[in-house]
This record gives structure tokens, sequence and C-alpha cells, in this order.
């Protein structure tokens, strides 16, 4: 007990500094990143719909566009990320993006949109799953929900942020002699820019590398990655090796992307579309909302989704990761968002969209610690990459195809009804995957937990 202290005290200070040094910086990186690639939805109901003459189904194509471009060069990027470093890669991708960013304060028809937001797509492509394998090098997997989850809480805050900062831009109408829509677009790139600068100085590839590390700290570090992908590597199933064939071969990499599908899908079809939704409030239920109204309305379920998110993972990193974790928040997001449907007021409405906003939240930070579970080196570079872009494939298809739908039927019920029946896929999909790896300890003749069966 007496030797086990010294080493327990080296683990938590050295987790501690990791929590404060790199996440909140990559957390800032991942804000700015989802700010640019959803503020076409705030400068869509806002005059850009308007002026560009877009259609809902155009405007869901441009939307969904962007992931095409981001499919194109994900696994390259993240494998590109592996051998370069994160340092330079992500940097690099930063700043790539904050220049496209940049030019659709110019843009002037929806032909330049569609090829604006193909490129941003491309330029931002392998930020989101070069993000999480770098952190996942950082820390052991029983620190990572944790550590993911502090990650991801930038995503919702940066609608709960983001949506009031992009109304007060909106506002500053003829400022340079822009439309509104155009000065956000302007202000929200630029940070971009010059945070990718500053990741190049500041962020550090490994442990071994880190100066504000005591000896002890980077030791201990170093030697627990080791083990822990030595383990993985060793392991049986030919899947934990770490070769770029063996993400590609991997059953479970595979069904996990089908997973992420149905949670992303129920992200950006909340992300693209609620303000929208918002502003048919004013037709629907016969009221008028400023602008500042609007983006106050759209940040409401985000901020309660970054509380539970926050408990949620806490909850899974202090009594273990378990199947419910993920599956659970899948079951109640998928029955709950078309409910929406059917409120009587806005503030029902949003309140039941709230619930839809905790679940998907509250589950995709812990979803993502399960991959580096089996998967080390290249391949989960590969793997990550691999799943991420399932969920880029369910951000075009939720964009484009909630869009159409809301011009065919004439309402958002068939569009949201579709996300329901993905997110209770997701639900099944990942109960049966726990289900078909549980294994028997030889030992004691027990059965794994069947999220502690995916390693």
């Amino acid at each position: 007990m007496g030797a086990d202290a010294p080493v327990a005290a080296v683990e938590r200070t050295a987790i501690k500094k990791v929590s404060v040094r790199l996440v909140p910086f990559v957390a800032l990186m991942f804000f700015v990143n989802y700010l640019d690639r959803t503020a076409v939805s705030f400068a869509e109901p806002n005059g850009m719909g308007s002026d560009l003459a877009l259609t809902a189904a155009q405007f869901g194509f441009a939307s969904g566009i962007f992931f095409l471009g981001y499919i194109v060069l994900e696994v390259p990027s993240n494998m590109a990320l592996h051998r370069f470093g994160a340092r330079r890669w992500l940097a690099r991708i930063m700043v790539t993006w904050g220049i496209v960013s940049l030019l659709f304060t110019w843009v002037d028809s929806s032909g330049q949109l569609y090829t604006l937001r193909f490129l941003l797509g491309v330029a931002e492509a392998g930020f989101f799953p070069g993000a999480i394998l770098f952190l996942s090098q950082w820390v052991p997997s029983r620190h990572r929900t944790k550590i993911l989850g502090l990650f991801y809480l930038a995503q919702p805050l940066t609608t709960v942020l983001g949506a009031p900062l992009a109304g007060w831009l909106i506002g500053h109408h003829g400022l340079f002699g822009l439309e509104g829509w155009r000065v956000m677009f302007l202000f929200v790139s630029i940070p971009a820019i010059l945070l990718g600068v500053i990741a190049w100085f500041y962020l550090i590839d490994k442990p071994a590398d880190a100066t504000w590390l005591t000896p002890e700290e980077r030791d201990w570090l170093t030697d627990e990655l080791a083990a822990e992908n030595a383990r993985k590597t060793g392991h049986q199933d030919k899947h934990a090796k770490g070769d770029l064939r063996a993400a590609f071969a991997s059953g479970r990499v595979w069904v996990l992307a089908l997973v992420y599908f149905g949670f992303v899908y129920g992200l950006y079809a909340l992300a693209f579309f609620l303000p929208t939704i918002i502003n048919g409030f004013q037709d629907q239920y016969d009221t008028t909302f400023s602008v500042m109204d609007k983006a106050w309305i759209t940040a409401i379920p985000y901020l309660p989704a970054a509380v539970v998110l926050f408990f949620w993972t806490r909850h899974a990193t202090r009594h273990g990761t378990r199947t419910w974790h993920v599956a659970g928040p899948a079951v109640v997001g998928g029955l709950s968002i078309p409910l929406a449907l059917y409120m009587g007021s806005p503030a029902a409405t949003v309140a039941v969209i709230t619930v839809t906003a905790c679940s998907i939240f509250a589950a995709l930070p812990v979803f993502w610690s399960v991959p580096s579970r089996f998967l080390t080196g290249a391949a989960a570079a590969a793997g990550i990459a691999l799943i991420n872009t399932a969920g880029n494939i369910a951000g075009f298809a939720a964009s484009y195809v909630t869009g159409w739908l809301k011009d065919w039927t004439g309402a958002y019920y068939v569009p949201l009804y579709l996300v329901g029946f993905f997110m209770l896929l997701s639900a099944v999909l990942m109960i049966w995957l726990s289900a078909r790896n549980r294994t028997a300890d030889p030992a004691s003749g027990t059965e794994q937990e069947p999220m502690e069966a995916l390693r």
C-alpha cells in the first residue's frame, strides 16, 4: 500500500496537468471548428436564404456538401497526423479552414455557396478524429471518458455561446458595407487562423516531450501508455493490432461506424435546421422574434445538454463505462424527437428538443472512448477516421434529406421521425455489438460486462 501511494500521486497530478494544459486548448479549437461549420445555420434564416434565393432543399444540400468534402480526405488526413504529429497537422488544418471560411463573407450565389462549403469540408478534414486521437494518446483508457467528456463540452457550448454571438454579429448590419450575415462570417473565421498559428507552438505530440510534466509524471504516462498499447497489440484478436488493414477489416469498427451514424444524423438535423424551425414559430404560433430572441432560443437546448454531458461522463468514469451509457441516451433521444412535433407551444417544443440534445451529447464522448479500447497505432488513426467518416455521411444525409423531405411534405414531421429511427437503430446496434462480444472469463467462469468485452 505504501509503495502504491507515490504511484497514485504521480497518476493524479499527471492526469490533472493534461486536463488543464491540453484539454481546454483543444476544446477551444473544437469550439471554433464547430462554430465555423454551423455558422451557415445562423446565416440562412437571417438574410442569406433570401439574398441567395435558397429553397430548403438547396440550403440542406449546401449544409451537407461540407461532409462530402470532409469524407474525401478524412482517413488520409488522420494518417498524415499519425505520421507528422498533431502539432503540425492540427495547426495546418485550422489555418486552412479559417481562410476558406473567411471567403463566405463574399459568397454571391448558391453555386458559390456549394463550392465553398465543399472546400471547407476538404480543409477541415481530419480535425475532429485527429483531436480525438491526440487526446487518446495522452491518457490511459481508464481516464479517457473523462478527458473526452471535457473536450466534448465545447460542442454544445458552441451553440450556447455561439448562437448569441452570431446573433450579435448579424445585428451589425452595414458594418464595412456588408449585410449582417456576412459580418458574422467575417468575424467567426479569424479566430481559426489565429488559433492555428498558436497551436503550432503550443501543442506537444507526446508525453515524453512535455517539459511541463515532472520526470516522474512523464515516465509514468509513457510507461502506462506503452504497456496499454502492448496489451492491445498482443491480444489474440487481430483487430487490435496496429496496422491500417486491421481497422478496415474489423467488423466492430464498421458496426461502431453505423452506431455513430445514427447519433450524428440527429446531431446535425438539429444543428442545421433548429434555427430555421425556431424561425418558423413566428408563423406557426403567430408571434414575433428579434434576431437575438431567435439566437437565445436556439441556445436553450444546449446548456442543459452541456450539464448532462459533464455529469454523464463523470458517472461513466467513476463507475466504469457500460453499454447503457451509450444505448440508453440513444433510446431516449430516438423516442423524444418525434414528440416535438406534437407540442402546442414554442416553449414545449424547445423543451422536448432539449431532451433530445441532452441524449445525443451524453452518449457521444462515452462512445468515443470505445474504439481506442481495441485499436492502437495506425489502426487507431484509421479506425477513428473511418468511424468519423460514417458520421460525416450522416451529416450530409441529415442536412440534405431533412431539407428535401421538408420541401416534399411541407413540414418537419417525416424528417424528425427519420431522426428518431436512426437513433433507435444506434441503440439496437450498440446492444447487439456488446452482447456479441461478451466473453467468458476462463478463470472464474463469469462473463465480462458487454462494454468491457469490446477491449
